[in-house]
């Protein structure tokens, strides 16, 4: 996770946490500089059915991209060097002076919004509505149709170093119900042109029949665009008529200064004039998502970790993101927009969109309705909801205040659970916080919050695990999370490899833990029969003070360091193996149960074995050896024998420094037998070390060696066979993936063929989606329709 570029390491700002990266359900992200970088780049476009931007060495093969392919725009005084373009082939074609290659440019520099200032000469800075407009602008900059300036009533270009001024006639605006935008121009030639572009799907609708075939080949360039994640959008111009022109002028007039239904009206009459459309071709922005954020996301919820999008963005551009991440997907059966602007229409839009997922949830007979009827103040935990589908959740900021009112939040947590994927747009930084804090409330469930900036803070010190992007916005988030790293898709690699294996080993240990203390103290139990329940112990005053100090703490800090079930490599490839931790499968009530069952039996067989063993025993030359102090030696070795076998059995995964501390621990506990049971020892200090010599003369009984061997083989027996008999008889889906790990292991598989699949269904429109209203009357200052009849120069 370190991040070359910015020479950054992952940082672990805490150190409490580590198990519970491996139980998280829920991820709360920011949008901007976490899942994307902001920016936008124009990366392919078709003209007349041709696609550029791909890369070709001397022999007209398709290369990868690199610095030495790049477009050299030299030529261009105007050019912005921060601009990249490795398809030579369009530079040939727009210096050729190709028509429909002039008209796509021109295009893209006349239709749009943005505005230019001039601050150095021959410095351009645009001031674009949305990152997309911006894009398109530049890109059509650099390859010679400069946008220079703008006024109210004109539009100056550079067309290949010649300046021409256009006459602004007409701003047919953007809306979201449009999805499109349109300018009328006057160009110097006297021509009046209608210059279009919008998503694909509406474009489509308003071309000229005979552009039937041409538009067949871009809708599968754009096929192709989308594939690969960009975001789409279509170009398409026609040249007016100027009787037509004059007549369609005074009812757009007519609707313009219309009081009542205006936007229906002059949508309307922007239909009469938007169509028979000529098709020059399409465009393929790259919204700059950091790298690897698609296939992170797709990780994850393979996981089944749910990943909610929390962002003071706009409603278009959140959505966009969602679907170039795959937290949306067309395959969904549907997308819920919650936009009402009063409770009761936000309440009634959740209801309804709950109804389509899971109908009988609104039944009186639903086990929650039930519970939430009887007004109960009892900790109330949501059960998760199963929808009959796939669906996805937006909800805006303003509805967003409504829905998390005490008397709807629950309503909107069950709608939003149910969902796939959930993008709240147009927040606050306390609402962020607020839906963090609803989940952690009513589910119950380990939460993620991950951000870049100060207004992430509050959501993400209000999850349970913080994580901070060292980005472009500071280091306020990072200086607040308990983790921090640079890349979002690093996200994966925390919780799946680290996080998964950090909760396996606090679980192993937690439960080793547990019974060497069970099976340590309850010794005491069955002997207190024996000795009259005068609390005498069974073991040497220096073998309890060592047990959990040496012998028994080196083997478990080895596992705990170092085990892993399965390398990083099946982690990330199997994500289904995180979902114990979700459930909290490997400790719980149930787990302590058969901790404290298993504890009961081994004590036992640790008691009665070597009891039956010493009980009236005679050593070969006839002594006795039923005495306490031999009893005890035989018991703790005993005992120490079995708490080796059991950490070894419950290691998967073999260091030298694990072997170190379990094999050493158990020679180290006959070290120190022999030394506190030494001569020396013994005579020097007769009141503090008095076994004298019987490790010396017990540990040479054949008998002792065979009750060691038979309490190791009976308390290890139940172990074993419920290891192996629970895969085959109770088996979980972990246990499913394992066993395909293990036979991929032992029969490797060739590496698969990559084959290219195309996704019709997944277009999306970056200037459809991108913005809201556009700003043209506020560039023509409520004058977008010129009353005058245009004058031949």
């Amino acid at each position: 996770m370190f991040y070359a570029p910015k020479n950054t390491p992952a940082q672990a700002r805490t150190t409490t946490l580590n198990e519970e990266l491996g139980q998280v359900e829920y991820v709360f992200s920011d949008k901007t500089g976490t899942l994307t970088e902001n920016v936008m780049i124009f990366n392919k476009c078709s003209i007349n059915g041709k696609t550029y931007g791909y890369s070709y060495d001397e022999n007209g093969q398709c290369v990868p991209k690199s610095p030495s392919n790049k477009v050299d725009f030299s030529y261009n005084h105007l050019a912005d060097p921060k601009f990249s373009f490795y398809d030579k082939t369009l530079v040939e074609a727009v210096k050729s002076e190709d028509p429909l290659v002039y008209l796509f440019f021109l295009c893209l520099s006349l239709c749009h919004t943005v505005m230019s200032e001039e601050k150095v000469e021959g410095e351009l800075v645009y001031q674009a509505q949305s990152p997309d407009e911006g894009a398109l602008v530049t890109a059509s900059r650099n390859f010679g149709f400069v946008f220079h300036s703008r006024t109210p009533e004109t539009i100056t270009v550079i067309e290949m170093g010649r300046v021409r001024v256009y006459r602004l006639l007409a701003i047919l605006d953007f809306s979201n119900e449009r999805k499109r935008m349109s300018v009328i121009v006057q160009t110097p030639e006297d021509r009046v042109m209608l210059f279009c572009k919008g998503a694909d799907t509406i474009i489509y609708e308003l071309l000229h029949p005979s552009c039937a075939a041409l538009s067949d080949v871009t809708m599968d360039q754009l096929d192709d665009f989308a594939s690969e994640g960009l975001r789409t959008l279509m170009v398409a111009y026609r040249e007016l008529d100027k009787a037509f022109f004059q007549t369609w002028i005074k009812k757009h007039g007519e609707a313009w200064l219309t009081l009542e239904n205006r936007e229906k009206k002059l949508a309307l009459v922007y239909e009469e004039i938007e169509r028979d459309l000529v098709l020059l071709g399409a465009t393929a922005i790259e919204d700059k998502l950091q790298s690897g954020v698609p296939e992170t996301i797709v990780t994850l919820n393979k996981a089944k970790i749910k990943i909610w999008v929390l962002t003071g963005d706009k409603q278009e551009t959140a959505v966009n993101i969602a679907y170039s991440c795959r937290i949306f997907k067309d395959e969904m059966d549907a997308v819920f927009m919650v936009e009402g602007t009063d409770r009761e229409t936000v309440l009634e839009e959740l209801r309804t969109a709950r109804k389509k997922m899971k109908p009988e949830s609104l039944l009186e007979s639903d086990p929650i309705n039930i519970y939430l009827a009887r007004k109960s103040k009892m900790p109330f935990k949501a059960v998760d909801e199963v929808p009959n589908g796939s669906y996805g959740l937006v909800i805006s900021g303003c509805s967003l205040a409504y829905a998390l009112e005490s008397n709807t939040e629950f309503e909107l947590l069950r709608t939003a659970c149910m969902c796939k994927g959930v993008v709240c747009c147009r927040m606050t930084p306390l609402q962020k916080a607020q839906v963090v804090d609803l989940v952690k409330r009513y589910k119950k469930v380990v939460t993620l919050a991950i951000g870049d900036g100060a207004n992430d803070i509050g959501m993400i010190k209000a999850a349970h695990i913080g994580v901070g992007i060292s980005g472009q916005e500071g280091m306020q988030a990072t200086l607040s999370s308990d983790f921090s790293f640079c890349q979002f898709r690093y996200l994966q690699r925390l919780l799946l490899v680290h996080g998964r294996w950090s909760y396996n080993r606090m679980c192993k240990f937690l439960s080793y833990f547990f019974y060497k203390n069970f099976a340590f103290t309850l010794v005491h139990f069955w002997y207190a029969f024996f000795n009259g329940f005068s609390a005498q112990t069974v073991y040497d005053i220096w073998f309890i003070t060592f047990y959990n100090l040496i012998y028994t703490s080196l083997p478990i800090l080895g596992l705990s360091l170092f085990e892993k079930d399965v390398n990083e490599t099946w982690s990330l490839c199997y994500p289904e193996l995180y979902e114990p931790g979700q459930h909290n499968l490997y400790f719980n009530k149930k787990e302590f149960i058969k901790c404290l069952l298993h504890g009961i039996y081994s004590s036992f067989v640790l008691f009665f074995v070597p009891m039956g063993t010493v009980f009236n025993s005679e050593r070969s030359d006839g002594k006795d050896i039923s005495d306490f102090q031999s009893f005890s030696l035989l018991v703790q070795t005993t005992l120490i024998w079995v708490m080796t076998m059991q950490i070894a059995l419950s290691t998967t995964y073999w260091t030298m420094i694990n072997h170190a501390f379990t094999w050493g621990s158990l020679g180290l506990y006959f070290c120190i037998l022999f030394l506190l049971c030494s001569d020396g020892l013994c005579l020097m200090f007769p009141s503090v070390f008095n076994f004298l010599g019987v490790a010396r003369n017990g540990l040479n009984q054949p008998q002792m060696w065979l009750c060691l061997v038979l309490s190791s083989v009976l308390c290890l027996i139940p172990l074993m066979g419920y290891n192996f008999l629970k895969p085959i008889l109770w088996p979980i889906n972990v246990d499913k993936v394992l066993n395909r790990i293990h036979f991929c292991l032992k029969h490797p598989l060739p590496p698969p063929v990559q084959i290219k699949v195309k996704h019709p269904g997944l277009r999306r429109s970056a200037y459809a989606f991108s913005h809201k209203q556009g700003f043209g009357a506020l560039i023509t200052s409520g004058k977008t329709l010129k009353s005058r009849a245009f004058t031949r120069r």
